[in-house]
């Protein structure tokens, strides 16, 4: 251990906290009010995690880092967008806690659409108490593959010091495989494939608990059968004939294009069954995978414990509870190694004294809100909005 300390919040399965822990910081706290994630945590990474509802009034240790992710099903892309929904608000409790604790440094990770939801009001309740407590705040839209993760996984993560400046870590690995996010970085080695990922596990068993646990491949009836054996890597849904389409698929794909929007103007239909490549680092890992997600070679789904691979979690790490459960501790946590990358470059920053650079004024130091060469018209209207707000002058480039 380093003599570094951090506090988890919304902790899940501890994806966040065991990049921490590896990097040399020791957990003082971690909380969240999932039963079988907080089980999960406590059965890897040790007893001082709480199933709690981090809106109650509660007591928290003081910590040289606080980290966290509040639960994001309210503005995720994957799903419907609860403009209000109550776990929006889990925002402001979280910067509300920093601000009161005053850490020496925070980390919050969340979806990417986490920028535009309610036109950017949720970045005003987290930057706003944050900046006014005296933080100094990189906010950044990232890939996970960039950092060596094999997953192309978009997310936003923002690190911010209180009256010093932080580091924000800078990208270790090539990412390719999806559209957009080849263009930057070519100087740097790829990020693994799925292939990578999934080297040295054996055949899945048939039946629980596996070996490393979750490999198990369930049973998939005869339909969804026709439907695998159909697909070729890199083909999903929309490949099959009409008549093996999902009929979710079908009224989701249909829905898209009502208003008479050609479907490649819009994205098109959702991927709905998808054969990964083993050539390429997986698409983002959802609660959805283990009926989405087909094995690039066999003809079944992917196990639990391949998507818990894909996501960087070592095969020792035991996840508790259904399949659903464990599934959704899957999908919801910060890559290990993602994590791992971020402490260390905060750990860094620590020992060197940054930390006592001390700025009296906070301030959003840098933003890059999306790692396309364009932007949306929504988050045109945000990025202005952010930029007049905190008076930020330059756009930031780091893609080269």
């Amino acid at each position: 251990m380093t003599g570094f300390t951090f506090i988890d919040l919304f902790c899940g399965a501890g994806g966040c906290s065991l990049g921490f822990i590896e990097a040399g910081f020791e957990g003082v706290f971690a909380a969240d009010h999932d039963k079988n994630a907080v089980q999960t945590y406590q059965l890897n990474l040790g007893d001082h995690v709480r199933c709690i509802d981090i809106t109650d009034q509660i007591s928290l240790p003081y910590a040289d880092v606080i980290v966290g992710g509040p639960p994001c099903q309210g503005f995720s892309s994957a799903g419907l967008r609860r403009l209000h929904d109550h776990r929006n608000a889990l925002i402001r409790v979280f910067a509300q806690l920093v601000a009161r604790i005053k850490p020496k440094a925070f980390v919050f990770e969340n979806v990417e659409g986490f920028l535009t939801i309610e036109n950017g009001s949720l970045l005003f309740d987290l930057l706003d108490p944050l900046i006014a407590s005296g933080y100094r705040i990189h906010l950044r839209k990232l890939n996970a593959a960039n950092y060596g993760v094999p997953q192309n996984r978009k997310r936003i993560v923002v690190i911010g010091g209180l009256g010093w400046d932080p580091t924000f870590p800078e990208p270790t690995h090539h990412a390719f495989g999806a559209p957009g996010v080849a263009k930057a970085f070519h100087h740097l080695p790829p990020c693994p494939t799925l292939a990578d990922a999934l080297e040295g596990l054996p055949q899945p068993a048939l039946a629980p608990p596996g070996e490393p646990q979750g490999h198990v491949a369930r049973e998939i009836s005869l339909l969804d059968r026709q439907r695998i054996e159909f697909l070729q890597p890199g083909q999903s849904m929309k490949d099959l004939p009409s008549s093996l389409w999902h009929e979710s698929y079908r009224r989701r794909a249909f829905r898209r294009v009502r208003d008479g929007t050609p479907s490649e103007r819009r994205g098109g239909a959702p991927f709905g069954l998808r054969r990964l490549r083993a050539d390429q680092p997986a698409g983002t890992i959802t609660s959805g995978a283990l009926t989405e997600f087909v094995h690039p070679s066999e003809h079944r789904f992917l196990t639990l414990r391949e998507c818990a691979r894909i996501q960087s979690f070592p095969d020792q790490f035991v996840f508790v509870g259904s399949n659903t459960a464990c599934m959704l501790q899957i999908a919801n946590a910060v890559p290990p190694l993602l994590s791992r990358i971020i402490a260390m470059s905060l750990l860094r920053d620590l020992q060197v004294g940054r930390y006592l650079e001390v700025i009296s004024q906070g301030a959003l130091i840098s933003f890059v809100p999306t790692i396309a060469d364009g932007m949306s018209p929504v988050l045109q209207r945000v990025d202005m909005m952010i930029r007049n707000r905190y008076a930020l002058q330059e756009q930031l480039s780091l893609w080269p």
